[in-house]
C-alpha cells in the first residue's frame, strides 16, 4: 500500500533555511545531543529529488492533510445553525446546549497534547487511524444522543479524537518538508483548510432544510468514514522507525519541556497563538458587531465573512507562491504582524469614534485587512516553530495547536465584556493580542540575531 510521493523520501530538499542547532531540542544539535530513538546523521536517508509520480500525488497529500485539518472546524461550524433546534428537541436551556460547543473545543485543545507525543512514539498512521475511528463512533453516537448530557460528553470525545487530524497533519508536513518548502506547503494547506469555516455553516443550513439537527452529525459521520478510508488506503507512514521516540509519558513531558525551554520555539508558538486569538476575537464578535451594531442583514454578514475568508486564503497563497523563497520567513511574518497591528489600531479608532461615527464599510474594510494578514502570520509561525523540532514534530505540533486553541478560547468571551452595543471591546482585544504577538516575535524570536541562519548557503548550518 505504498503510494509514490507520500513519505519521507519525497520531501523537497531544503533550500535556504536550516535546522535549528539548539542542543536542547531533540535531534537539533550537531553535537549529537538527541532524544532517545533519534537517528544519527548516518541513519537519515538522503532527500530524493521529487519524481513525476511524486508530483502527481502531491495534490492527494495536500487534499488529505487539508481534509484532516478541516474536519474539526467542520465539526464545530456545521453544527451552529442547529443550536436552536437542539435546545427545543432536548428540552434543555441554551446555556447547556452551548456547552456542546465548549466541550468540543476543549477536546480539540487537550487531545493534541495526548496525540502529538503518541505519534512521535508509534508513528503517524496508528494514532491517526485510531483517532479517526473514535471520531466516527463518537459522531454517530452524537446523532443518536437522547439527552443534552450525553451529547456534551460525546462532543468532548469527538473533539479529543478529531484533534488527531490537526496535530498529525501538521507533524506529517514537518516529516515531508523542510525550510521554505515546508512554509510553502503550509500556505497551500490553507487553501484547503481555510475554506472549511466558510462553507461549514452553509452546509449545515442546507442539511437542516431536509432533515433535523441529527442529520448534521450523520453527514459528519459520513465525512469521517470517507476520510478514514482515504487515510487508510492512500496515506503512507511519514515517520521512519529510526526517528521515533522509545519513551513513555515521562519522555513526552521531557520533550515538551525541552521545546518550551527553547526561547525561539516558544516565541513563534506564542506569536502564532496571539495572532490566532486576534482572529478568534473577530469570529466571536463579528455577528453582533456587523448585524446588531451596524445593522447588516444575516445575508450581508455571511457575504462579508466569506469575503474575509477568501482574503486570508489569497494572502496565504501569495505568501506560498510569491514571497517564500524570495524573502525570509521572518520578514514575511513581520509584515503580517505589522499589518494586523495597524488594522487593530484603525478598528479601535473607528469603533471609539475618533473619526466620527464610522459606518459598516470602513469597519468591514479594517476586518478584511486584519483577517487577510493572517495568511502571512499563521503559516510562517508554524513553519519556523516546527523547523526547530525535527525529531519531536508531534510534540511540537501538539504545543502549537493547544496554545492556539487555549489563547483563542480566552480571547473569545472578552469581546463581549462591555455588552453588545459597541465594537470597542473587540478592537481592544485584537490590539492587545496583536501587540502581544509582536512582543513575542521581537523579544523571544529576535529575528535580527538569526538573519545569518536564514541566508546561509545550502549545506551550512548556523547557530541561532
Amino acid at each position: 500500500m505504498t503510494d509514490p510521493g507520500i513519505g519521507p523520501g519525497t520531501a523537497e530538499p531544503q533550500q535556504d533555511q536550516k535546522e535549528s542547532t539548539d542542543p536542547r531540542i531533540p535531534g537539533s544539535g550537531p553535537s549529537g545531543a538527541r532524544a532517545p530513538g533519534a537517528p544519527t546523521a548516518q541513519d537519515a536517508p538522503a532527500p530524493a529529488a521529487p519524481t513525476a509520480a511524486a508530483r502527481r500525488t502531491s495534490l492527494l497529500v495536500t487534499l488529505v492533510l487539508g481534509g484532516l485539518t478541516a474536519l474539526p472546524p467542520l465539526s464545530m461550524d456545521m453544527y451552529l445553525p442547529a443550536l436552536p433546534e437542539v435546545t427545543d428537541a432536548l428540552h434543555s436551556p441554551a446555556a447547556t446546549v452551548q456547552l456542546t460547543l465548549t466541550a468540543c473545543l476543549l477536546g480539540m485543545a487537550l487531545g493534541q497534547l495526548v496525540v502529538g507525543p503518541m505519534s512521535d512514539k508509534w508513528g503517524r498512521r496508528r494514532p491517526l487511524l485510531t483517532g479517526m475511528v473514535i471520531y466516527v463512533i463518537a459522531t454517530a453516537v452524537c446523532a443518536l444522543a437522547p439527552t443534552a448530557g450525553l451529547l456534551i460528553g460525546f462532543r468532548l470525545v469527538q473533539g479529543l479524537a478529531g484533534a488527531a487530524g490537526i496535530v498529525i497533519a501538521r507533524a506529517m508536513v514537518r516529516d515531508l518538508y523542510d525550510g521554505v518548502a515546508m512554509a510553502r506547503f503550509f500556505s497551500t494547506l490553507m487553501l484547503v483548510s481555510g475554506v472549511a469555516p466558510v462553507v461549514a455553516p452553509l452546509i449545515g443550513g442546507q442539511v437542516m432544510r431536509v432533515t433535523d439537527w441529527r442529520g448534521v452529525f450523520v453527514v459528519l459521520t459520513v465525512i469521517g468514514v470517507l476520510l478514514t478510508l482515504v487515510v487508510w488506503r492512500r496515506l503512507d507512514e511519514t515517520l521512519p522507525p529510526g526517528r521515533r521516540h522509545a519513551g513513555g509519558l515521562g519522555e513526552a513531558l521531557r520533550t515538551m519541556g525541552s521545546l518550551l525551554s527553547d526561547r525561539v520555539f516558544t516565541g513563534y508558538m506564542l506569536a502564532g497563538g496571539f495572532a490566532f486569538a486576534a482572529l478568534f476575537a473577530y469570529i466571536s464578535a463579528s455577528p453582533f458587531v456587523v448585524q446588531d451594531i451596524y445593522g447588516a442583514s444575516p445575508q450581508t454578514f455571511s457575504l462579508l465573512f466569506g469575503v474575509n475568508s477568501v482574503g486570508l486564503v489569497l494572502v496565504g497563497q501569495i505568501n506560498g507562491k510569491l514571497l517564500i523563497g524570495r524573502v525570509s520567513l521572518d520578514k514575511a511574518l513581520a509584515v503580517g504582524l505589522a499589518v494586523i497591528t495597524l488594522a487593530s489600531v484603525a478598528l479601535l479608532l473607528m469603533a471609539s469614534g475618533v473619526f466620527g461615527e464610522a459606518g459598516l464599510a470602513p469597519i468591514a474594510a479594517g476586518l478584511f485587512v486584519l483577517m487577510s494578514a493572517m495568511g502571512l502570520a499563521m503559516p510562517n509561525t508554524n513553519a519556523q516553530a516546527l523547523m526547530r523540532s525535527r525529531d519531536a514534530a508531534g510534540s511540537a505540533s501538539a504545543l502549537l495547536g493547544t496554545s492556539t486553541f487555549l489563547l483563542g478560547a480566552v480571547a473569545s468571551p472578552l469581546v463581549g465584556i462591555a455588552g453588545e452595543h459597541t465594537a470597542v471591546p473587540m478592537a481592544v482585544v485584537q490590539l492587545v493580542c496583536a501587540l502581544a504577538a509582536v512582543g513575542c516575535f521581537v523579544g523571544l524570536c529576535r529575528p535580527w540575531q538569526r538573519a545569518d541562519e536564514e541566508s546561509a548557503p545550502a549545506g551550512t548550518v548556523s547557530r541561532p
